[in-house]
């Protein structure tokens, strides 16, 4: 099957590598090479630098100018799959390929529709989660499914949450295409009351709080990311908190306290235990080691303002 694939992040680069071991992929779209890290210097999109590995050629763009048009229709491509692209798809494009244009979408729809389907299961507390493989419409997953895959969610990262769904949603579109092809897809529409959104996720979401419940800062902890960090105030300082648990000692809400090597701060229902730290201007450390560097045994933590 001829394949052109739209994708931009590293969430997308499994699903072209499992269409390019069983399909022909001949062409792929990315947004434009930017700034992707700390520093000025521009870095090509994940899915532009497995494209390259793999020998496929190339286009990038950030919309659908004439020429983009011009090329994907060139490609005679018999589907377009799509898998967090980050651009919005005019009509022409959703209905040039015959058997359309399929998207890989990171939640059990219709449960988390937009931009921020992993780190808001997370922060909801959800049991489990998956992928959906969706048709495209004017609203913002909106489409009818065709095919679902799920997983666990609880204690996992943002980042390993998202390296799961990845895998899971490149092998699911790989299983969905030949029902494309012989007609015996089934789709099913979205129960809009079962709907949730999944709104872009603001910095200040992510703030750990002293009033807050043990399990929620845990959430915001695994939920964050270097774009929307999990940060607060401890022992006066500004920190980025990298791992957490629940904590098993009772501490009130705002205070600290070091045991020996271990880290805990109260919140509002108990406490959770710092596992590893960043400190403004500093690298990533334990909490054992951070703990080596305090003079005081106990103090307080606040939210970062």
């Amino acid at each position: 099957m001829r394949v052109v694939f739209m994708g931009t992040p590293a969430f997308s680069v499994p699903s072209l590598q499992h269409l390019a071991c069983e399909h022909e992929v001949v062409l792929v779209l990315t947004r434009p090479d930017a700034v992707r890290a700390r520093g000025k210097r521009l870095e090509p999109s994940p899915v532009k630098v497995a494209a390259q590995e793999l020998g496929i050629p190339v286009v990038e763009a950030k919309r659908m100018t004439p020429e983009v048009l011009e090329a994907l229709a060139a490609a005679r491509a018999d589907v377009f799959c799509v898998a967090a692209y980050g651009c919005i798809l005019p009509d022409e494009v959703l209905t040039m390929a015959p058997l359309g244009c399929v998207n890989v979408h990171a939640s059990l729809l219709p449960r988390w529709r937009g931009a921020a389907p992993i780190q808001r299961c997370i922060l909801a507390g959800d049991e489990r989660t998956g992928v959906s493989i969706m048709r495209i419409g004017h609203g913002v997953d909106t489409g009818a499914f065709c095919a679902q895959a799920s997983c666990s969610v609880a204690g996992k990262t943002a980042d390993e949450l998202t390296a799961e769904l990845a895998e899971l949603g490149g092998d699911l579109l790989c299983q969905v295409l030949p029902t494309l092809a012989d007609g015996t897809v089934v789709w099913t529409e979205q129960d809009e009351s079962l709907v949730t959104h999944a709104a872009k996720i603001e910095k200040a979401e992510l703030r750990l709080e002293p009033g807050l419940s043990a399990i929620e800062n845990v959430r915001r902890v695994l939920a964050s990311s270097d774009a929307a960090p999990a940060r607060c105030v401890i022992a006066g300082k500004p920190v980025r908190i990298m791992r957490s648990a629940l904590g098993d000692v009772s501490l009130a809400a705002g205070e600290l306290r070091i045991e020996g090597k271990r880290v805990y701060v109260g919140c509002a229902d108990g406490a959770i235990e710092i596992l590893s730290m960043k400190p403004d201007g500093k690298r990533e450390m334990g909490a054992a080691a951070w703990a080596a560097g305090q003079r005081e045994v106990g103090g307080r933590w606040e939210r970062l303002s």
